[in-house]
């Protein structure tokens, strides 16, 4: 499953701004971070070694991706003997491993590899710790053409590649075939937009003779990561100043009339009992899904073997809806990225980093890293590999999400909003949406309240950049 937290001070607070006080940048770009590809050690560093250079890698990932995981270590560990060894350390879940790596930084020892959540990337940039993943693109003149180009976009800032993506996902809509068919539906052809949705829901919906909905045609968790899904396509940015590509964000932008009108729909279908309302608890999300209380939900790629696992019923899975039928489309991802530590780590170490995440991004390795958990390949040519051409067989559903990214455009918004507090910014988000269908609160008016709300923390975290 795809790690998820609601942590309302992941990157921001009086400790952060005192961590990037120190270490401020103008733009979107600085760091230990600015280093060009003739700064970047290369191969040779790692010839005639006495012994191996050891790298720490930290990551969030447990259980079955955990073992996935350990199992690529364990192979280029063998591939490297005497040259490089990784030893791979879980730190938690995503906001628990960069609070360990922003103390790590105040403490000058952070860790040669860490996988930092995407909400994290900003901050990431600004700590000023890492080498840029295109210092280490060019100097190896790395052909990046077979890595999946809407991953790439995400973690490109200023026109270079941040950081490299590894543990990623997208949002589908799953459907449950067999209530399709039974109401008389096309299960090959899921709803592509919220109209859509609610024609569906209609049909969908079963209400036994005294009036009690025994099955609602759709059902999905009040998660802020869908808002930024349906701004990505509708091609209308999260924050200004360029989804903050173009400048530092100054401004979160949730409460454009797009959401406005996403959530005025939601709160109609649960008005009209057509959706049943769950809040923002993923878990109840999943289980009114899988136990066939809702027909349609909205849940992330990393959801798709649970759900396969627990349902007893078929399931299908189709695009995330738009929110109207003439948007341009386009797909944002969640999860995680690599990034390689620079400051206070030897030339040794920075180059044995670098040669893991490349066996990382190999086809073998994303093949096997796709089949055995679910996320999406970040090479396209993983799909090709013989597990993830097996799991294919096995679960079409899986093709979905990769056909999703192939046809998505890459842009500014696609990239997803670059800011310092946007894990604050998801939760102010979740809080007014939640609060429009609890409460009295017109969508607007709740949404505008949130985004207010957030305003004070994206002024201090600024500040504390310079």
């Amino acid at each position: 499953m795809t790690l998820r937290r609601r942590s309302a001070a992941v990157a921001a607070g009086a400790s952060i701004a005192l961590l990037l006080s120190a270490c401020s940048s103008d733009d979107n770009g600085g760091g230990g971070g600015g280093a060009s590809a003739s700064e970047v050690p290369g191969a040779e560093v790692l010839d005639d070694l006495d012994e191996a250079v050891e790298v720490e890698f930290w990551h969030s990932m447990d259980s079955t991706n955990g073992q996935v995981l350990n199992g690529l270590i364990d192979d280029f560990n063998a591939d490297n003997e005497g040259r490089v060894r990784v030893t791979g350390t879980f730190q938690g879940d995503y906001d628990t491993t960069l609070a360990q790596h922003r103390a790590a930084i105040q403490q000058g020892d952070t860790a040669n590899l860490i996988m930092v959540y995407d909400l994290g990337t900003q901050f990431m940039i600004d700590s000023q710790q890492t080498v840029p993943a295109q210092a280490f693109i060019d100097k190896d003149e790395y052909d990046t053409g077979s890595l999946e180009d809407a991953l790439l976009n995400y973690f490109t800032v200023d026109g270079d590649l941040r950081s490299f993506p590894f543990n990623n996902s997208t949002p589908l809509m799953y459907i449950n075939r067999d209530a399709f068919e039974e109401a008389g539906l096309d299960p090959d052809n899921p709803p592509k937009d919220l109209a859509e949705i609610r024609e569906y829901a209609e049909a969908l919906t079963v209400t036994s003779e005294d009036g009690q909905v025994e099955r609602y045609g759709f059902g999905a968790a009040v998660y802020g990561w869908f808002i930024e899904q349906f701004m990505a396509r509708a091609a209308v940015p999260y924050c200004d100043n360029g989804n903050g590509r173009e400048g530092r964000a100054q401004e979160a932008l949730f409460n454009d009339p797009k959401i406005v009108e996403v959530v005025e729909w939601w709160q109609s279908m649960i008005d009209d009992g057509l959706a049943v309302q769950i809040g923002r608890s993923y878990d109840d999300a999943q289980a009114a899904f899988t136990a066939g209380r809702a027909a349609m939900t909205l849940e992330s790629t990393g959801s798709l073997g649970g759900f396969l696992e627990q349902s007893d019923f078929e399931v299908g899975a189709g695009y995330f809806p738009l929110v109207s039928s003439d948007d341009p489309g386009g797909s944002i991802i969640g999860g995680a990225s690599l990034w390689i530590n620079g400051e206070g780590h030897s030339q040794e170490e920075v180059r044995g980093s670098w040669e893991f995440v490349k066996h990382l991004l190999t086809p073998e390795s994303q093949s096997t890293w796709h089949a055995g958990t679910g996320y999406l390949s970040v090479n396209t040519e993983g799909y090709d590999g013989p597990e993830a051409k097996e799991r294919a067989e096995e679960f079409p559903q899986f093709a979905v999400a990769a056909a999703q990214l192939a046809d998505s455009e890459t842009s500014v918004n696609t990239a997803g909003c670059m800011m310092g507090v946007m894990s604050d910014a998801r939760v102010a988000a979740e809080e007014g949406w939640e609060a429009a269908l609890t409460t009295d609160d017109t969508p607007e008016a709740a949404l505008t309240r949130s985004k207010e709300s957030l305003q004070r923390k994206i002024d201090e975290y600024n500040e504390s950049v310079g």
